[in-house]
């Protein structure tokens, strides 16, 4: 079986390309086919054989991916993939508009139908600063980015959704049902020791700093309650967020992976405050036996038990944050009991059902 595996754009590893890296585990020997991509920045698929399109020129000038966005579909539909037996694409925007030879399979894992142009597109314009002359122009290329988008479902075979929450807007988008595949949480969370909470003295949240993630909540929560909050992740956000952070707030920055299961460890509680598709850092909290205080919409819904493994909070708000974090530190939580749960969710689960999947 000639397998070949397809990303949108490779320009960090995060978690979309944590799914990549576990695909890639899998099937070592398989190429990845992307648009653009950062060698230097990949993790674990810098020894992947990667293959990008003819954007990659651009993309070392300017290093800048969405900017390009308008030329990726017909970037994408380029790469020829003659020879192969089984496409792999892992989704997000173009990625599944790859065209398939007409004797393989495409199976698509489907993080979610563009978000920024079915249902956040003027959220995406204001976090990316596009001045008002510019969006007419954006908002008519998005309409066509659409109908391509719905015209490219047609060339999937199978799909597989991230969470309930994006098999609900397959569904609803493309007329498509899906299976759900949770995304992978890596072993070595599972190896890290757990203490009990009582031994915890500060909140922690994780991950990339910009405006949708809301980390912004959770700062003036943590300054109006006082409470020791670490606060890892780099970003277009962060100089905003950091001179927001009061005295009880620590900015940490950049994390390497191998620093966060001991971060993750020591923290009485995970905040989470974004409205995410799936979202993998609320597992890899609670692999080492960490409760989580999430906004409860999307794909925590699948991972996080309310009152057993974490506390969700209704609205995206100080309020609503800072009534959950009272409502946690009045309650009881098993440490054990949430690394088990977590186990569902582990990379050799998503392994097993991937390979089911292909097989």
């Amino acid at each position: 079986m000639n397998l070949a595996i397809i990303a949108d754009w490779l320009p960090v590893y995060a978690g979309a390309e944590h799914v990549i890296a576990q695909m890639h585990g899998l099937w070592p020997d398989a190429p990845i086919f992307t648009t653009v991509a950062n060698m230097s920045g990949i993790g674990p698929l810098n020894d992947a054989e990667i293959h990008t399109t003819p954007l990659q020129k651009w993309y070392r000038l300017t290093g800048n991916h969405q900017w390009m966005l308008p030329w990726m579909p017909r970037a994408i539909e380029s790469i020829d993939l003659r020879g192969y037996d089984v496409v792999l694409s892992s989704s997000h925007a173009i990625g599944k508009g790859i065209v398939p030879p007409s004797t393989a399979r495409h199976i698509c894992y489907c993080h979610t139908p563009m978000r920024y142009a079915w249902e956040m597109e003027d959220e995406y314009l204001d976090d990316f600063k596009v001045p008002n002359c510019l969006r007419r122009t954006i908002k008519q290329k998005l309409k066509q980015i659409r109908k391509w988008d719905l015209t490219s479902a047609a060339r999937v075979d199978q799909f597989i959704a991230n969470s309930t929450t994006v098999q609900e807007r397959i569904k609803r988008t493309y007329n498509r049902e899906a299976i759900v595949i949770h995304p992978p949480v890596s072993e070595r969370f599972f190896q890290s020791p757990i203490t009990d909470l009582s031994s915890r003295d500060y909140y922690l949240t994780v991950g990339r700093q910009v405006p949708y993630k809301r980390t912004d909540l959770l700062i003036e929560a943590a300054n109006k309650m006082s409470i020791p909050l670490k606060v890892a992740g780099s970003g277009k956000d962060f100089d905003r967020l950091k001179a927001m952070a009061g005295p009880t707030v620590e900015m940490l920055g950049f994390v390497p992976d191998e620093k966060l299961p001991e971060l993750y460890s020591n923290a009485k509680a995970f905040l989470f405050a974004p409205f995410e598709d799936a979202g993998v850092v609320p597992l890899e909290a609670q692999a080492c036996g960490t409760p989580v205080v999430a906004f409860g919409k999307g794909g925590v819904l699948d991972t996080v038990v309310d009152s057993e493994t974490g506390v969700y909070f209704s609205e995206q708000s100080k309020e609503s944050v800072i009534d959950a974090i009272q409502r946690f530190e009045g309650m009881n939580f098993d440490v054990s009991k949430i690394r088990e749960h977590a186990k569902r969710f582990s990379a050799k689960r998503f392994q097993e059902k991937m390979i089911e999947v292909i097989s």
